[in-house]
């Protein structure tokens, strides 16, 4: 999740929560920085979610870089064995999808259990 688009993602969106919020329940410094701390984590929850979705995806998706590390085929993740799959002159199409299909499914489920997170936060969002 450190990647830039993570760092400007939540940079972003902890920019719109407003600082009036954890101030009003907070005595000292030290608690108003923890108090800080804890309303921004507990409120980027759909940034958060987010950007799950996208690194989940980025990961599972990633084809170059296993491509480069890889070497036996046994290993090999499952885009890359959807493309070893292609034959060079007949490609069995049927078998090909119903492969794809199957690599579809996990990020078709962590969205799935993340999408609450998501409308919560265009719900919010609207919510000034």
């Amino acid at each position: 999740m450190a990647t830039p688009t993570g760092v400007f993602l939540l940079r972003q969106y902890m920019l719109t929560i407003p600082d009036e919020l954890p101030r009003s329940c907070a005595n000292g410094p030290r608690q108003r920085v923890a108090h800080l701390l804890a309303h921004r984590a507990a409120l980027s929850a759909p940034a958060l979610a987010v950007l799950a979705i996208f690194s989940t995806m980025w990961r599972w998706n990633d084809f170059l870089w296993p491509l480069i590390v890889l070497s036996k085929s046994e290993k090999f993740t499952l885009q890359l064995a959807l493309n070893a799959f292609q034959g060079d002159l007949v490609t069995q199409w049927n078998y090909l999808l119903a492969m794809t299909v199957i690599t579809l499914l996990p990020i078709t489920l962590v969205f799935a259990f993340l999408q609450k997170y998501i409308a919560q936060g265009i719900a919010s969002a609207g919510v000034k």
